[in-house]
């Protein structure tokens, strides 16, 4: 990667508690060009040493996915530049692919957790995936978000709850693990509701605070493991790949790692930095489907609920997606 630039939105969005849709749109207007001319810098070269040009299409914001679109196509069009539309999802997945080291070999498994995804695929290859299950109402970071509202925590709150978490009782609460026995999908709103029903409008403080936020991580990390656990089994893979806003997630991370000890497995994790939206993982699953020959032409549109499989019909969790928080 030569060059790479990343304006993040948080700060504006957290005055409100949370993506609002109208000023992600508008911030997306205002600075896609300026960073498009910061990761150019950075690399040293100018718009005409561009080969290819990648964008997002979906799923997501569609106000923000639109710019996105719009711009790439522009770009394309003016140079005469190849150009592909990449599904935000599949940049999470490739995101485990930049940079050094080992690399997952196909097929793998993929858990997707995010503020508006929560899916566990088999990833076949580059730009080929098979769902297994997904949540049926809020995703992992939305109900890390939520949560901490009710507890009085800023926006966004699921590095807050992680930290508060490390200091906690995991037993302290005991919080329903839903789901369970009932093949690969997920829910997490039960598990909003009873955080709420703990709380009865009560802010907590000091070590209860640090005692719910690691028994509420605790319920939401363990459905999600014992779903990955039992589809490394029962596809008989032996390598998960784990990718979105809340891979970053500390207390997740270690408990997927027991889980692939348990199964004599890798766990395969992006850095941080790549759990989060940013264009090198669009970048690189871009580059893997020019490889494939695809090219799109000047219709190409956004589309707010774009599944991975276009066989799957439109994923069951768009409600966030490129638009929240960065450009």
């Amino acid at each position: 990667m030569l060059g790479e630039a990343l304006f993040s939105q948080v700060t504006m969005h957290a005055t409100y508690g949370g993506i609002i849709p109208e000023i992600a749109s508008r911030a997306h207007i205002e600075k896609v060009l300026p960073v498009v001319d910061e990761a150019l810098a950075q690399a040293g070269i100018g718009i005409e040493a561009i080969d290819a040009v990648a964008v997002t299409r979906g799923p997501g914001l569609v106000g923000a996915l639109l710019v996105g679109v719009q711009v790439g196509k522009a770009l394309a069009w003016s140079r005469g530049l190849p150009l592909v539309g990449v599904n935000h999802l599949e940049g999470h997945l490739a995101a485990v692919f930049l940079g050094d080291g080992d690399k997952p070999a196909f097929p793998h498994l993929g858990l997707l957790v995010s503020g508006g995804h929560s899916e566990i695929l088999v990833v076949e290859g580059h730009g080929r995936h098979r769902l297994l299950g997904a949540t049926r109402d809020d995703a992992a970071g939305e109900a890390f978000d939520k949560v901490g509202k009710l507890c009085g925590m800023g926006y966004p709150a699921g590095p807050d709850i992680d930290r508060l978490a490390t200091a906690g009782n995991p037993k302290a609460v005991a919080f329903p693990r839903a789901m369970k026995n009932r093949g690969y999908d997920m829910s997490f709103s039960g598990l909003k509701t009873a955080v709420a029903h703990h709380l009865q409008g009560h802010k907590p403080t000091g070590q209860v605070l640090a005692d719910l936020c690691a028994s509420f991580q605790a319920a939401l990390v363990d459905q999600i493991v014992d779903k990955v656990e039992r589809a490394l089994v029962e596809e008989q893979l032996f390598e998960l790949v784990v990718a979105g806003g809340v891979a970053a997630n500390r207390g997740l991370r270690a408990s997927l790692q027991a889980a692939c000890d348990r199964r004599k497995a890798t766990l395969f994790a992006p850095p941080p930095s790549r759990c989060t939206d940013n264009a090198a993982m669009i970048a690189c699953a871009g580059y893997h489907r020019l490889l494939a020959g695809e090219r799109a032409d000047l219709s190409l549109n956004a589309v707010a609920s774009l599944p991975l499989d276009p066989s799957q019909g439109a994923t069951r969790s768009a409600r966030k997606g490129p638009g929240a928080g960065r450009a």
